[in-house]
């Protein structure tokens, strides 16, 4: 089943979307109708589908849910070898990649939806966006056993973690994850596909055989496989709720797919900035088997007052003025 979130004559609605039409669920926000479970949740569905609804083309698709926390781990190989070289310079996947899956958190405040204008902050000129499969808990837990974790799926959802890589390549010399580099935009959508409509896809180890693509103004640049994920879904539910609270409605990003699931792991692998950044007026698409597509026009924000540069000072001479006063 597919839940999508719409706005129709002016007024945000939750709905069900089936053979070219969305069905109201009259009364509902998304994250309510995650918050009821999988199981009732589908119930409500089936029952929404026996009116008539609206035509897709008459209503406008938004973001499906407004997610209490969004987790992007980085599960991808691939990825993480592109990207290191791109972006600090370096060779090879650190050892520590294989320890555990990792993550960083990002804004939820400045989540976009189908069609959306992303406007990359304006002192950004290598504009990137990045493919990747999000899954949506459905049920509360923490220190989720990983053999456990799939009762606490409720669906997946596209995400586009738009990235500005000249601002994150600064930053994380500081060692810590990306900031402002990050989180001015993420695009999910466009609907959620519920859990069961996929169970089809999983190969022997359980990960979801589903291909994944991106294009930019029409022309494909990354094309690879989810299942060449280093760690299933249910292991980043696990990690992501090991000592911690995971909620339903939380966010959880595969991180990036290899083969050109970004412009940064391209331009690693061939040395140079080929394909170009984005740029503004580019409408990059994002596409998943069985879940469906995701696109979004560049934008150039306004420009922003510079940062305040810090105060330098000698903390041992501060201190020991202080205790002479």
């Amino acid at each position: 089943m597919k839940l999508a979130t719409y706005r129709y004559r002016g007024t945000e609605h939750c709905g069900v979307v089936d053979g070219g039409r969305v069905h109201p669920l009259r009364g509902s926000r998304m994250l309510d109708v995650v918050s009821i479970g999988l199981d009732r949740a589908l119930e409500l569905g089936h029952r929404a589908t026996r009116a008539t609804g609206l035509p897709l083309q008459d209503v406008r698709l938004l973001a499906p849910l407004r997610p209490p926390s969004m987790r992007d781990f980085v599960a991808f190989e691939e990825h993480v070898a592109g990207v290191r070289r791109s972006i600090d310079h370096a060779t090879g996947v650190p050892d520590a990649w294989y320890d555990a899956p990792t993550f960083y958190f990002t804004n939820p405040h400045t989540v976009l939806g189908p069609d959306d204008d992303v406007a990359f902050p304006a002192a950004c000129e290598l504009r990137d966006f990045e493919l990747e499969v999000a899954v949506v808990i459905g049920r509360e837990g923490r220190s989720v056993r990983a053999e456990d974790a799939r009762g606490h799926v409720f669906g997946y959802t596209l995400l586009n973690d738009w990235s500005a890589r000249d601002l994150q390549s600064r930053e994380m010399q500081f060692g810590l994850c990306p900031s402002k580099g990050k989180d001015f935009a993420s695009t999910l959508g466009p609907w959620i596909v519920t859990a069961d409509e996929l169970e089809h896809s999983r190969d022997g180890d359980g990960f979801l055989t589903l291909w994944c693509a991106a294009s930019v103004n029409g022309v494909e640049v990354g094309r690879d496989l989810l299942s060449n994920m280093g760690w299933t879904f249910e292991s980043l539910i696990s990690q992501a709720s090991r000592d911690a609270r995971i909620v339903p409605g939380d966010v959880l990003g595969s991180g990036t797919v290899g083969n050109g699931g970004c412009l940064a792991e391209l331009w690693g692998r061939h040395g140079r900035q080929d394909p170009p950044p984005l740029q503004p007026d580019d409408v990059v698409t994002l596409t998943v088997e069985g879940i469906g597509s995701l696109s979004n026009r560049v934008t150039r924000a306004a420009a922003v007052p510079g940062v305040v540069p810090p105060r330098r000072r000698s903390p041992s001479d501060a201190r020991a003025l202080a205790t002479r006063g």
